[in-house]
């Protein structure tokens, strides 16, 4: 997965570009309102206008330039005038120039601001030899500070709001990270201590970027594993309870063979064995793939199935148990293939259930009828014997696992067909259903959703 298409990365770059710009804003700011502070405090105008007025008188133009020059290292540009004339050149606006014949005309000491961080002030001074002189000074930062002093502060006051802002949105930031994975922790660590009920839930998910997204999925994953476990001990239980009764009949057969005087008696009983162990056999199996089938792991890859030609490959390989019992099978062909998308093992081991289960339920020379169509989008196979049927209340239940209805007495079998037909047609992404038919006998049919076109 790309970088770029990650919300997290995107959630960290936009917190590092918010902190660098909310540190150069409040630095830049903050520095200001310092070197104004300190430059309100510290300037003596006054003080300042004698220095220059002593410079002149000491060194003429000369000592005034290189005062001057001291001045302006920190940050301030000064000069003297005399008669209304500059005595060293002083850089200022146009729009000051400009105006400040009038200030000086005005003969008196005053600081401006003629615009924002732009300050000018010009003070009288008296000379020792009896001339008077004005001081005019223009301070673009109103301050005393040194270049290098300024950039230090500056450089400094931006470090310390770098850390202050990186410490307090990277608190929010771990915050919010860990919150999702110390939830999924206590959820991993729940979980590995046997409770299998254990959840990250809405603790973990309330943003909307990875974490939220693994800890989505660590539920489903947990969930899942719960319903597997839940059914394989279901399955255990139920296999170790309906074997119990089989491998007690097993153990009498075998003792009553031991005792056996004849031969020709104690080959009856180990026949009579044999068939216990048969059953014991296939009953095993059915759970085993009705375990499989549960846990969703069909074993099989997906191919184009017509369920009607399949079908009819199911009736023709029952027929020969059919006949022993007299029976008629039949089925209406189909207008058109019904196509569906699936497992050719499954969907015939599905199928086979629903013509034995109707076989074991028909009476002799009955009849069971096999139809496929096409019903909303999904195909419906139906298979219906002319048997005693279902009570009402015991349809709910037919597919659930080692059930065994009131009508259980009229065949064998261990109560585990249709429950392998409802976990291939949800293996399929669909359904089976059963109810009994007018004029008697249960229809059962199991609904398949159709495969696209290819």
């Amino acid at each position: 997965m790309s970088p770029f298409k990650s919300s997290l990365y995107w959630r960290l770059l936009v917190s590092f570009c918010a902190v660098n710009m909310l540190a150069l804003l409040f630095g830049g700011f903050l520095t200001q309102r310092f070197i104004e502070y300190g430059t309100a405090v510290e300037i003596n105008w006054a003080s300042l206008a004698q220095g220059a007025n002593q410079a002149y008188e000491n060194g003429g133009a000369g000592g005034l330039a290189e005062w001057s020059q001291q001045q302006r290292r920190e940050g301030i540009d000064a000069t003297l005038y005399e008669n209304g004339e500059a005595l060293l050149p002083i850089r200022m606006p146009s729009s000051v120039r400009g105006s400040l014949a009038n200030w000086l005309d005005e003969k008196r000491d005053m600081v401006l601001q003629p615009w924002p961080n732009i300050y000018l002030a010009v003070q009288q001074v008296n000379g020792s030899d009896g001339h008077t002189r004005q001081l005019v000074a223009l301070s673009r930062t109103h301050s005393r500070l040194r270049p290098q002093t300024r950039q230090r502060i500056f450089l400094a006051s931006q470090a310390v709001l770098s850390l202050l802002f990186i410490g307090l949105v990277g608190w929010w930031v771990a915050r919010s990270v860990a919150r999702p994975v110390e939830a999924i922790r206590r959820a991993t660590r729940r979980m590995a201590a046997g409770e299998l009920s254990a959840r990250v839930g809405r603790e973990g998910q309330r943003a909307h970027d990875e974490l939220a997204q693994l800890a989505r999925d660590f539920d489903a994953m947990a969930e899942r594993i719960e319903a597997l476990v839940t059914h394989d001990r279901s399955v255990l239980q139920d296999l170790s309870h309906e074997l119990r009764s089989p491998l007690a009949r097993l153990h009498l057969i075998l003792d009553l063979a031991q005792r056996s005087e004849r031969p020709e008696e104690a080959a009856r009983y180990f026949a009579q064995a044999e068939q216990e162990i048969g059953r014991l056999d296939h009953m095993t199996g059915e759970m085993l793939a009705l375990s499989r089938m549960e846990g969703g792991i069909p074993g099989e890859n997906r191919e184009r199935i017509d369920v009607s030609s399949l079908m009819q490959d199911c009736l023709h390989r029952a027929e020969l148990e059919a006949q022993a019992r007299r029976l008629t099978l039949s089925m209406a062909p189909p207008p058109a293939p019904l196509m569906v998308s699936g497992s050719v093992l499954l969907l015939e081991r599905a199928v086979d259930n629903l013509i034995a289960n109707a076989i074991k339920f028909s009476p002799e020379g009955g009849r069971v009828e096999l139809a496929a169509r096409e019903v909303d989008g999904r195909a419906v196979c139906a298979v219906r014997d002319h048997g005693p049927g279902v009570p009402e209340a015991e349809l709910p239940s037919l597919f659930r696992p080692l059930f065994r209805g009131s009508n259980a007495s009229r065949a064998e079998g261990h109560g585990l067909g249709l429950a392998i037909v409802q976990r291939v047609a949800r293996a399929h992404g669909g359904d089976v259903e059963a109810r009994n038919a007018e004029g008697g006998g249960l229809l059962v049919e199991l609904l398949l959703p159709l495969a696209s076109p290819a």
